[in-house]
């Protein structure tokens, strides 16, 4: 039976995949690459470096370490203006109702997310005192599809990998979770997720009775 949920926060809490993207796309319009939310589909769940490397891929430029470092820089600098002008009612629909079911079940939760901003994501929207648990970007070595991010999230909980379940919205995450020996709820379109064990648009969508009848 499920112990323990494991949520990623963009995408799947809120949606600051607009503030990355907003973020992104104006560093590739500075490099004179053509970026849309067609090729921003390609960043989802993988880390700031290899977001950059992709972008630059497009554009057939190539930049030294420091240079590289500059611009991710400059592009988080731009994404945490945007986030900070976040507000708590920008959570989705149902996910404080869920997580605190969840909480009442006597589940545990823990977030694990590849950005280095989620503790301000999470403080901005409130939703800090759910958490058991909070795994970023700053802890881990290797970012999604690696399981890293997961089986450390269930080593601090002290949950076994194969009594937790993973709410995610990229086949990156899809990836790390099954890699981990977890479950996977896919969030968002079925044709992006093929390898979900269940999806749905909406994280509220698969409810505590949904995670309680998992065996």
């Amino acid at each position: 039976m499920i112990q323990a949920v494991i949520f990623d926060l963009d995408g799947v809490l809120v949606d600051t995949a607009r503030y990355h993207f907003m973020a992104w796309q104006r560093l590739a319009h500075e490099l004179g690459i053509e970026f849309t939310e067609k090729e921003n589909e390609q960043l989802k769940g993988v880390s700031r470096m290899r977001s950059l490397e992709i972008i630059l891929e497009m554009g057939n430029l190539q930049l030294s370490f420091d240079e590289m470092n500059k611009l991710a820089e400059k592009k988080n600098k731009w994404f945490v203006q945007y986030i900070n002008r976040m507000q708590a009612s920008e959570i989705f629909p149902g996910v404080k109702e869920l997580m605190a079911a969840i909480r009442q079940n006597g589940l545990k939760i823990a977030l694990a997310s590849s950005s280095k901003n989620a503790d301000t994501v999470v403080t901005l929207l409130g939703i800090q005192d759910f958490f058991d648990v909070m795994i970023d970007g700053t802890m881990i070595t290797h970012t999604k599809p690696d399981p890293e991010i997961f089986l450390l999230a269930a080593q601090r909980l002290n949950v076994h990998p194969s009594h937790c379940l993973v709410y995610e919205d990229a086949e990156a995450g899809v990836e790390a979770a099954h890699a981990a020996g977890m479950k996977c709820v896919g969030i968002g379109l079925p044709e992006q997720l093929r390898t979900a064990d269940y999806r749905v648009a909406l994280a509220p969508e698969f409810s505590i009775k949904e995670i309680k009848s998992i065996v």
